[in-house]
């Protein structure tokens, strides 16, 4: 059980990592998994931003809960 809490907490952290490349590159993949398009009805290059910030906490966060474990 240990090791599936790692696996997604290591996968926790590639997203996060690809959050944070939203904010900086523009292609189809980044485009496809922007947090601002799944829940605001409007999504511009201003709220690109909130990727930045979902991207470092879930990296800062899954940083933790390996340190922490």
């Amino acid at each position: 059980m240990k090791n599936l809490d790692m696996i997604i907490t290591l996968i926790g952290i590639m997203y996060g990592v690809l959050l944070i490349l939203v904010a900086f590159i523009r292609n189809r993949m980044t485009e496809a998994v922007r947090i601002d398009a799944l829940f605001m009805s409007k999504p511009s290059e201003a709220t690109r931003q909130l990727n930045l910030a979902a991207g470092l906490f879930a990296v800062g966060y899954g940083i933790y809960s390996l340190l922490k474990g």
